[in-house]
């Protein structure tokens, strides 16, 4: 139940140390961690935290960034590099896409979240954000959105093991934020096409879907799209965003609620990212997101196709938000970010993004008006 190995000569700290369910008080201050962020945190964090962070791959193994750190970053590396080649054109074509930075002192109404402290030990990592200036009503841009945000989940988020996008129409969220932990039999939700559940209740059937789902692909181990599931074993309680009128709008990393739904007449997004494992890959993936948006919008007023009929289906996911802009808008008319601050308790700033250092990972691609 207790270790204490403080004032040593650790260098790393083995991942197994994650299978000691009883372990309850780990000490490990004072030692010369190789991974800095580790050293970090056996100096600030609870031990169930720390654990966690073992746990997501194996980060205790003296690497200052992860393997999935690394694997984001050679991906996107490659994704830039795949769009210069040949491209010589792409300093101009990326000049059309632009995102100009509400900030919260500009702002007369800005959103705020407040993350109860509950979140620490079940879901730390939150970062929200604004984006005004979307059109889902051509042709078939609501269901590239919707293609757009499962292909997101699937590769950068990793099928959502590393990182949940959760997308929802402005003007249905009430405000101000709550980021809190419920218990899995009192976290109601209505998820997006279902009716009111209980998390609990929620957790069961999607799992008994899962693997009727693997029954009929006779396979082995239950799918990918389906790992997400297992992130909240063993947990007493379930995270979940509250609105100001008590109502849960999302349920990490499982679902979005049907009251704040994307649909077609949507103009003003609510963008939400949670992680288990850090911030910065919160921010990675918002600054993703964002990215795909302004090419999304790009893609609609290039094709300047009319209105038609679009399948609304929503996946039980919490969606990734792909907009494009207003209606016949000139091609580099930015999308607005609105600053959205994440305060604890007491006020204290948590996050806010996106500050001057977020955007820089997509700043080729992307022109942002600060």
């Amino acid at each position: 139940q207790s270790l204490d190995l403080a004032n040593n000569q650790l260098r790393e700290l083995p991942a197994a140390l994650a299978d000691c369910p009883r372990l309850k008080e780990a000490n490990f201050r004072g030692n010369q961690l190789k991974d800095k962020r580790l050293e970090k945190m056996v100096n600030g964090c609870q031990t169930k935290a720390i654990l966690e962070y073992l746990r997501a791959g194996g980060r205790g193994k003296g690497k200052a960034e992860s393997a999935r750190e690394e694997a984001r970053k050679k991906k996107r590396e490659k994704q830039q590099q795949k769009k210069d080649d040949g491209e010589q054109d792409e300093l101009e074509e990326a000049s059309k896409l632009l995102v100009k930075v509400l900030h919260v002192s500009e702002n007369p109404a800005p959103l705020a979240v407040k993350a109860s402290p509950g979140v620490r030990d079940v879901r730390p990592f939150i970062v929200c954000c604004v984006l005004k200036g979307v059109n889902l009503k051509p042709g078939n841009a609501l269901k590239r959105f919707l293609s757009a945000q499962t292909k997101l989940h699937e590769d950068i988020c990793e099928k959502r093991t590393a990182a949940t996008i959760a997308t929802h129409d402005l003007q249905l969220v009430r405000g101000p934020l709550m980021y809190d932990v419920r218990p899995p039999d009192q976290l109601k939700i209505t998820p997006l096409g279902r009716k009111e559940i209980k998390a609990k209740d929620l957790l069961r059937q999607l799992q008994l879907e899962a693997e009727e789902q693997r029954k009929q692909k006779k396979r082995q181990n239950v799918s990918g799209l389906h790992k997400y599931l297992q992130l909240l074993d063993g947990k007493d309680n379930y995270p979940c965003l509250v609105d100001a009128e008590g109502v849960v709008i999302s349920f990490p990393p499982i679902t979005n609620s049907e009251k704040t739904k994307i649909r077609k007449d949507t103009r003003d997004l609510f963008l939400e990212v949670t992680s288990d494992t850090s911030l910065q890959i919160c921010k990675d993936v918002m600054d993703t997101l964002i990215l795909k948006i302004a090419e999304l919008n790009r893609l609609t007023l290039e094709n300047k196709e009319d209105s038609g009929s679009d399948n609304e289906s929503d996946a039980i996911c919490g969606p990734v938000n792909l907009k494009p802009s207003q209606n016949v808008q000139p091609m580099n008319f930015p999308l607005v970010v609105e600053q959205v601050r994440v305060v604890d308790t007491d006020g204290n700033l948590k996050v806010l993004y996106p500050s001057k250092t977020d955007l820089t990972t997509v700043s080729s691609l992307l022109t942002v008006i600060r």
